[in-house]
């Protein structure tokens, strides 16, 4: 069966990537409505970005009111934002959230209409490039044709989706990741480790996706907790931004699974932070779905040096314990350790499954899942 194959028009990654950018950016537009958060401008990329761009001859203006994971409320503030400055061109900055509001905002101005009802619409609207700067080695979100944006009137996170939303130009440039605190570049890795995890493990994995996703997980297991420890290790670094992209490339083309659509209901109703909340959820997920698909995950445990066995019970469950030490070694905290009330997570478990259901993500797991078996690993969790 043909499948389509989709990823930015141009990659540039590696040392120097911005610079070498400047030819790109000077053929999209003019002005460059630039989408980022206050922590972006505090430590200066956001500076670094905007001099780039005045190099390159282009005017810019800084949206910089995404205060946290993206919303319905930010998105409405950037439309309006977008529409008064002139710009024809955008450039989202930072991690997953500027670059998902980027996405947003440019596929809701285009729409001119209702952001509730683009859930499960396939987005195809006519909107200025994009461009994707990610300084965190994680979301891959400069290589999607997703967005995730917290719907507060439902309660829920939305999955935006559409070839229209896939930036045109991803600059993956090593320098930005550096900034990362220790716990960011934690959860963030984990993500793409479980963004490279579940296509490769997922019903929808083709065989161009595959060779993305068991690049990234190697390249994960070799240097993410050498940046977590070495943060100014530059070649660390460059390999984990490497990484994140593949994952993207690699999801954007074979989609996740079952640890994203359970997560997206902890961040939405708890609050979580979306790295650390696949972080948290990671390992039980995990041992829940394998049994179902011993032959894809000891493939992977294989591929990626994780395991030797020719059993496939044995390798697969080889894979979760390399897996398993990373995260211990990461600090990655249980619910409980986090603070989330433990009464109130119960209390939300059914319409947390269902609205994990209904996002589509369970259902390319390998294993056969209902919303009684998402119930009972939610319920794990509070005791894991």
């Amino acid at each position: 069966m043909a499948r389509l194959f989709l990823t930015p028009s141009r990659i540039v990654s590696g040392q120097g990537a911005l610079d070498d950018s400047l030819d790109i950016l000077r053929g999209l537009g003019t002005k460059a409505f630039v989408v980022t958060d206050p922590m972006m401008v505090k430590l200066g990329n956001c500076k670094t970005v905007t001099d780039a761009l005045e190099r390159a001859g282009l005017g810019f203006e800084v949206f910089d009111q995404i205060t946290g994971e993206p919303s319905d409320i930010m998105i409405e503030a950037g439309i309006a934002a977008f529409k008064a400055s002139g710009c024809d061109m955008y450039v989202g900055l930072g991690g997953g959230s500027p670059i998902d509001a980027m996405k947003a905002i440019a596929m809701m101005t285009a729409c001119d209409g209702d952001i509730d009802e683009q859930m499960g619409v396939a987005l195809d609207f006519d909107r200025p490039p994009l461009v994707a700067i990610p300084t965190t080695a994680g979301t891959g979100s400069e290589a999607t044709q997703f967005t995730i944006i917290n719907n507060t009137r439902q309660g829920i996170k939305m999955l935006l989706a559409g070839a229209k939303v896939l930036p045109d130009v991803a600059i993956v440039d090593p320098q930005f990741t550096c900034t990362a605190p220790a716990s960011v570049t934690a959860n963030t890795g984990v993500d793409a480790l479980c963004h490279a995890l579940e296509s490769a493990t997922s019903k929808k994995m083709q065989p161009m996706s595959y060779t993305f996703s068991i690049s990234a997980i190697k390249r994960i297991l070799a240097h993410l907790y050498t940046c977590y420890t070495e943060p100014e290790n530059v070649e660390a670094r460059t390999q984990m931004a490497i990484a994140a992209t593949e994952a993207g490339v690699a999801f954007n083309n074979a989609s996740v699974t079952i640890i994203h659509g359970m997560s997206r209901p902890i961040g939405a109703l708890f609050h979580v932070p979306h790295g650390l909340s696949n972080a948290m959820i990671m390992l039980e997920c995990l041992r829940y779905v394998v049994d179902g698909a011993y032959p894809q995950f000891a493939a992977v445990a294989r591929e990626v040096g994780a395991s030797v066995a020719t059993d496939d019970e044995t390798a697969a469950n080889e894979l979760l314990d390399v897996i398993a030490e990373l995260l211990r070694k990461l600090n990655i905290p249980t619910l409980a350790s986090y603070g989330i009330d433990v009464d109130e997570f119960r209390a939300q478990i059914p319409k947390m499954a269902k609205d994990a259901i209904d996002s589509g993500s369970p259902a390319n797991t390998i294993k056969p899942l209902t919303a009684a078996d998402l119930e009972t690993i939610y319920e794990r969790l509070i005791s894991a």
